[in-house]
């Protein structure tokens, strides 16, 4: 059973559909890429399903549990974690509190057990401390814990919104235009690190407009042009096919 199934969905905003009944499925261990041109409504299917718009019409299925038009933030307590097309890092807190703040809606550690169990307390704020300190680690930014997220330079900051995410345990993460303001060389560092995620068993979708990102970590590929999904298939063969080639314009998603 895939982990997220989307049966059709649809987002109108009055008379502009924006998403036209697009149907997805993301299996468990695999990253799922979408694609498309501008205003193809990549990003508007992502806040559907994710609570940021509620969808007009269809069905958003997380592990097997239906979850349509639940708010944000009850659909993350679900599972699913996300990053956004526009940077959203705390700038003036550092870089370890950044993440710790992901890793807070895991913590079961109430408020009256700093008094009535402080030693069970103290373990499970360690536990996310090592967790956090791990995932800064694994992308390089670990001696810079203590820096203030706004001194990090812009791709950097990108991996540290990554790692928020990823501090909360999703069983989903979604990546909105992760390169975004990226060089080359930023860019194949997050590339081998989302395949890593992958490999150690995350489930991944990613919007992104740069192909050779794309195709480097994508397993499987969804076009979409005009709110619709248009083809799906292996990086291969969206590379090769010719109708994909005419649709996919690139350039920076405005929607």
């Amino acid at each position: 059973m895939p982990i997220l199934d989307t049966q059709n969905i649809t987002k109108q905003f009055g008379g502009l559909v924006a998403v036209n009944q697009v149907s997805m499925t993301v299996n468990q261990h695999e990253i799922v890429g979408i694609i498309g041109p501008n205003g193809a409504g990549k990003t508007s299917f992502i806040n559907a399903l994710t609570g940021i718009y509620k969808p007009s019409s269809g069905r958003v299925l997380f592990q097997g549990k239906d979850i349509t038009g639940l708010p944000a933030h009850k659909i993350a307590n679900q599972g699913i974690a996300r990053t956004f097309q526009n940077l959203r890092v705390f700038s003036n807190i550092s870089v370890l509190e950044n993440v710790l703040i992901g890793a807070h809606c895991r913590i079961d550690n109430p408020f009256h057990h700093i008094f009535l169990r402080p030693l069970r307390s103290k373990m499970v704020e360690r536990q996310a401390y090592e967790k956090v300190i791990t995932l800064l680690k694994n992308v390089g930014l670990e001696e810079k814990k203590e820096s203030m997220a706004k001194n990090l330079s812009y791709g950097e900051q990108r991996i540290l919104e990554i790692c928020r995410a990823l501090a909360s345990n999703p069983k989903l993460l979604i990546l909105d235009e992760p390169c975004a303001g990226m060089n080359s060389a930023e860019m194949d560092t997050l590339a081998n690190f989302v395949k890593k995620l992958r490999d150690e068993g995350s489930t991944i979708t990613v919007i992104e407009h740069n192909m050779r990102f794309m195709m480097a970590v994508s397993d499987r590929i969804i076009v979409m042009t005009e709110g619709a999904k248009f083809r799906e298939g292996t990086p291969e063969e969206i590379r090769n096919d010719l109708e994909v080639q005419k649709v996919y314009l690139g350039g920076e998603e405005t929607e």
